[in-house]
């Protein structure tokens, strides 16, 4: 048994992988700020999954709280780390970007400190496909540069890359960054396109499609999301012995430092991504076609060469299938009949 710190635990993401860790034999100790960005009923019914489980522990605290999280690893002496506690949404940092100051910049201090000082093994964070930014060469790879960020939540992302990075070269701190493509599936955010598209939906009021229908997205589901850190986290990021600093890598690093895309490999358009959900509701959609909006990028592609070749593993759940399976929980989450 290991014992497994999970920031976020009462989000889509991490309360997945809480349950998929227990599940697995480990001890885990998660916590979350239980903050209003959207329902909290929602979290608290994730957690509701796991929160009486035998091995694991929830403590609610923001990861910004210097002296309480400094106290929670001195403590509990964490094998692992995986961080997914972050302020989330690209329109929401042109609205409140201290927020990500805060808990994406600041909070995520007090994780690589935490682990510096209390020799964790390994310290796996949910980056995003948004660090990609104006990039237009597609697949996206973790070899490209990515030093154009088009909305601060990006640039808060890229920010934890340059971070862990410091921490593993001068305190030989494995660190391994993930980018996820467009995460879906059952339990959500509300936030979400599919979430907000199906409520509309079922209140009969028009959807708004951004780009005029014409985004593509890498969605890649929850299930495929969760099974690539656990296979990760497992093997804790190790130097490259042949970087070389006059072509340097963007993807790796002399020191124990790693990132990796975790994305379908499979573009969707967004108008098809749509019928999907109409086809698993039975209702079809009114549709209210909306430029590009700030912050926002066209296309996302994920190249996951490497953790195919690296980790024997590449997501596989086809976006109809997700879909449908979304579309059984939300109904049954909020008794649609």
């Amino acid at each position: 048994m290991k014992k497994i710190l999970v920031t976020g635990s009462a989000g889509f993401i991490g309360s997945a992988l809480s349950l998929r860790l227990l599940d697995q034999g480990d001890q885990v100790i998660g916590i979350d700020n239980h903050n209003d960005y959207y329902d909290p009923a929602l979290k608290e019914a994730r957690l509701a999954r796991h929160i009486n489980h035998p091995n694991y522990t929830h403590i609610r605290m923001n990861i910004e709280d210097r002296e309480g999280m400094a106290t929670l690893f001195k403590e509990q002496h964490f094998d692992g780390v995986v961080n997914l506690a972050a302020q989330a949404g690209v329109r929401y940092s042109l609205e409140n970007p201290m927020a990500y100051i805060d808990t994406n910049l600041v909070g995520f201090g007090h994780l690589l400190e935490g682990c510096r000082h209390n020799k964790v093994g390994h310290f796996v964070y949910a980056s995003s496909s948004s660090v990609y930014g104006s990039n237009t060469k597609t697949p996206f790879s973790i070899h490209d540069n990515v030093d154009h960020p088009v909305s601060l939540y990006a640039a808060t992302k890229k920010a934890n890359e340059l971070m862990a990075h410091t921490y593993s070269h001068l305190y030989d701190l494995p660190t391994t960054g993930l980018r996820f493509f467009t995460v879906y599936g059952p339990w959500d955010r509300p936030d979400m396109a599919l979430q907000k598209f199906t409520r509309r939906m079922v209140a009969g009021e028009k959807i708004q499609v951004y780009n005029y229908g014409n985004h593509r997205r890498d969605f890649t589901y929850i299930d495929d999301i969760v099974e690539g850190v656990v296979r990760i986290l497992a093997r804790p990021a190790q130097g490259n012995p042949n970087w070389d600093g006059n072509q340097p890598d963007s993807g790796s690093s002399k020191a124990p430092w790693r990132v990796y895309n975790i994305g379908n490999n499979h573009p969707v358009a967004l108008l098809d991504y749509i019928e999907a959900l109409e086809k698993s509701m039975g209702i079809k959609a009114d549709k209210e076609l909306l430029p590009l909006q700030p912050g926002d990028v066209p296309d996302t592609y994920a190249d996951v060469d490497d953790l195919v070749a690296e980790f024997n593993y590449k997501p596989s759940m086809p976006v109809k299938k997700g879909v449908e399976n979304f579309a059984t929980w939300y109904k049954k989450y909020h008794g649609i009949t």
